[in-house]
């Protein structure tokens, strides 16, 4: 939101000497951010209001030249060349005198030019440095218009010397989205008197309502306003005041009648809507849209509606996304003469619905969705008839729309010393009652708890913790004291976190970059990772209110978020990437909705159990993702290409720093290539997977071919056993190599373990140095070469003992995988 201070005053009366550092000190105090503080560019020098009283039209130049004498207040009128047309005799215009030093350091001096010597300079709004507008002069008012008189300063007509202040509006303050709202707040923070604009009562319009309106769905539409005018001048220009306010807001000024709609809606915080009259046919109906209804907006686009989306419609259709955007069929043109004004008060959350659907975030969606004051509709109707009326000549016909099927609003029941126990400030009953009437509360007070009615303009304050944040805040925050808590004895990290942080460490250390991603995805993803439907990690868990109606549920995997940023680093140029993400993920499933406790006391151990049951389980993951190089290329050799095993040491490294021991085996699980993908097992559980993507999740996913990824459930890892230390021998080993072999599809870690069983005691290292297949290893098997560490704790093994060792080793293994010893 942004506040002229000269706008601002008009309703407050700021103390003299306050100065813009001291109203910006009063907004935060006040709870409001202050983004920025806009400032006009300095005009030094003679700059004043003139009159133009005669027009010349030179010839005989290769553009069209006017030499004008415009009284500045002084004895004789000036001449000016001027080469704009936008301007007739009798306007009121801007005159910067020799000696003016415009924005840009442009001096104006009086020289000769055209065959003229023009003294001064008639200015435009990009001269001035207010505006982008270099189409023609600034108008500041036609003959006759309330304008100052001619030789009246004119840096505070035009705004150079208005200060604005850009605020930064929290959801829950939506009644500061209106210098209505600002000035209330202002009169407060700064303890001065200040005037509510909306504080009107409208005129009794005779006659009966020209337009018929219902409301079919008064929960969505609570109170429904209308007027009718006729009689509107189509090419009676918005004032200039009007135009500039509007602008310094950062609205586009478009016409009288939709500038008067924003200006109104700027002013008071209730967004109106004009029809062109002419053009609406039948009664007009508030409803929910119909399966297949389309319209289209101001923006020109057509919009498909959903049965969720509310309508104001004539016979001929919707017209116009009710809080959102008009409709195209009724919009004011250049030759609108009869309009509709509309004023209404919408359901929040639907609007804001609405707007997400639609992705239109307008002025009056951003203000309905926040919450407006209903009781505005009808003295916004009565402002924007004013202004139309004088200065577009515009007449009301007959009486005022007003459909309101609002009910009283419930009070809040408060105990005076809830906030002094919550800001551990002795705050009086007294003071929390004249400072919830200061926000606008009616207060009754009894025996018990007070009885608070929060104001219309409030629809934030809903529950006790919201009343007493008001009194807080109204009293000062910096009466708060700034306590720090006693910090307990430290324990040191739980088992838990210690992993968790010596799994990141570790895979850092191992060349890994941690690249952490939002927890939300959408469905489309599941189809790229080629998940088949049955899969369990489709079994999403949706957000009430997403960031993004494309990502509405919570990850059950780390590899959506993971693949994306691997991606975007690729598309930035990197070749060679080496990615690594741990947090939880949420599977879903049915699962009881969770209660809504209220805020007022402490759930009761029920509720939260309910609570707690509702809660999806969060496992802890981590995953990795590989691309282009593990290991660079230099002057050394090539560099080597990142494959499956990578990954699948990388599992191992997590295990490793989990002080538990892997077993990896040939496994099949989507998104990973059916035969490059490794199943990560502790025991006979499987924790996770690792190894090649699948071909089309790669090409689904732009990823290079061969990428390679894993993911693991680190809470599925069991705790580490105590550590104890090596037994240290003082005698020699015996290193042995042996060769075996087996078919394609028996795993090499079943291999591994039963030559460990069969090895026995002696047995200290076992080692997979060798894969081979080919000649002379039949087709359809493969050789495992095997190193061997044998040594005794307490002599020297002799031939005949590792022999044994060796032979038994061999034995187990063939019994149980069928390996026979490669000769």
């Amino acid at each position: 939101m942004r506040v002229p201070i000269g706008w601002l005053a008009e309703y407050v009366d700021v103390p003299a000497g306050t100065s813009v550092e001291d109203l910006d000190a009063a907004f935060v105090r006040l709870g409001l951010e202050v983004e920025d503080i806009h400032r006009p560019e300095a005009v030094t020098g003679p700059l004043v209001v003139g009159r133009v009283l005669e027009i010349e039209e030179l010839t005989g130049f290769k553009k069209p030249i006017r030499y004008c004498q415009v009284d500045v207040g002084e004895a004789e009128p000036r001449g000016i060349v001027c080469g704009a047309r936008n301007f007739v005799v009798g306007d009121a215009v801007v005159v910067a005198l020799p000696g003016a030093v415009l924005p840009g350091g442009f001096e104006i001096a009086a020289r000769t030019t055209y065959d003229r010597v023009s003294d001064g300079m008639i200015c435009s709004v990009r001269e001035l440095g207010i505006g982008d507008d270099h189409a023609g002069i600034l108008v500041l008012g036609a003959d006759g218009a309330d304008v100052p008189p001619p030789g009246t300063p004119a840096g505070s007509v035009t705004g150079l010397d208005d200060v604005v202040i850009e605020l930064a509006i929290t959801p829950d303050r939506g009644y500061c989205l209106s210098m209505r709202g600002i000035a209330r707040e202002m009169g407060t923070g700064l303890g001065a008197p200040w005037r509510d604009p909306g504080a009107v009562t409208p005129p009794a319009w005779p006659g009966r309502p020209p337009w018929q309106v219902s409301v079919a769905d008064p929960d969505r539409c609570d109170r429904f306003s209308m007027l009718a005018m006729e009689g509107l001048d189509p090419t009676a220009p918005s004032p200039w005041w009007m135009r500039r306010r509007l602008a310094q807001a950062g609205v586009r000024s478009i016409s009288l009648a939709v500038d008067v709609t924003n200006y109104v809606m700027l002013e008071l915080g209730q967004p109106m809507h004009a029809f062109d009259r002419d053009a609406v046919t039948g009664p007009i109906t508030v409803r929910l849209a119909r399966e297949g209804e389309k319209l289209t907006t101001l923006d020109g686009t057509v919009r498909k509606l959903s049965p969720d989306d509310l309508l104001i419609t004539d016979d001929s259709g919707p017209i116009g996304l009710a809080a959102v955007m008009g409709g195209a069929s009724t919009e004011i043109g250049d030759g609108t003469t009869a309009v509709l004004l509309e004023a209404a008060h919408w359901e929040p959350t639907g609007v804001a619905r609405t707007a997400r659907r639609h992705r239109l975030p307008s002025e009056a969606a951003k203000r309905f969705e926040r919450g407006v004051d209903p009781e505005m509709t009808v003295a916004a109707l009565a402002r924007a008839a004013e202004l139309l009326s004088e200065y577009g000549g515009a007449r009301v016909v007959g009486g005022i729309v007003d459909i309101d099927t609002r009910g009283p609003r419930p009070s809040i029941a408060l105990e005076a010393a809830k906030p002094g126990q919550v800001a551990g400030v002795p705050y009086p009953a007294a003071q929390v009652v004249e400072l919830l009437q200061v926000v606008g509360c009616d207060v009754g007070a009894g025996a018990g708890p007070l009885a608070v009615t929060p104001p219309s303009w409030r629809p934030d304050l809903t529950d006790p913790a919201d009343l007493v944040e008001e009194v807080v805040r109204l009293a000062g925050y910096d009466d708060v004291p700034s306590v720090l808590p006693t910090a307990p004895p430290g324990r040191g990290l739980t088992d838990v976190q210690r992993r968790r942080r010596s799994i990141g460490r570790t895979l850092a250390e191992a060349g890994y970059v941690e690249a952490p991603a939002y927890p939300f995805v959408g469905a489309p993803v599941f189809d790229a990772l080629g998940l088949g439907e049955e899969d369990e990690r489709r079994q999403v868990v949706l957000v009430r209110n997403p960031l993004s109606e494309e990502q509405p549920a919570l990850r059950t995997t780390l590899l959506p978020g993971l693949l994306a940023t691997l991606a975007r680093n690729l598309s930035r140029g990197q070749r060679d990437v080496a990615l690594f993400e741990h947090g939880a993920v949420f599977p879903g499933g049915n699962r009881t909705p969770a209660p809504v406790p209220g805020v007022d006391g402490r759930p009761d151990d029920e509720t939260l159990a309910a609570l707690l049951g509702a809660v999806p389980a969060q496992p802890w993951h981590v995953a990795v993702a590989l691309a282009g190089n593990r290991e660079p290329r230099g002057w050394w050799g090539p560099g080597r290409p990142a494959v499956w095993a990578d990954a699948v040491q990388a599992a191992r490294l997590v295990a490793a720093a989990s002080g538990v021991e892997l077993t990896v085996r040939a496994g099949e699980r989507a998104p990973w290539h059916p035969g490059r993908c490794a199943e990560l097992l502790v025991g006979d559980r499987v924790v996770g997977y690792a190894g090649e993507l699948h071909p089309r999740v790669c090409a689904a996913l732009e990823l290079p071919a061969r990428t390679s990824v894993m993911e693991l459930d680190v809470d599925a890892l069991p705790a580490a056993a105590v550590p104890h230390g090596p037994e240290v021998s003082s005698f020699p080993p015996v290193l042995l190599d042996l060769a075996l072999v087996v078919r394609d599809d028996v795993p090499s870690a079943d291999v591994a373990e039963a030559l460990r069983e069969g090895a026995g005691e002696l047995l200290e290292d076992l080692r997979l140095f060798d894969v081979y297949t080919g000649a002379p290893v039949p087709t359809g098997s493969r050789s495992l070469a095997y190193a061997l560490t044998l040594r005794a704790p307490d002599r020297t093994l002799t031939g005949e003992e590792a022999t044994a060792v060796r032979d038994a080793a061999v034995a187990a293994a063939a019994a149980r995988t069928g390996a026979e010893l490669r000769g």
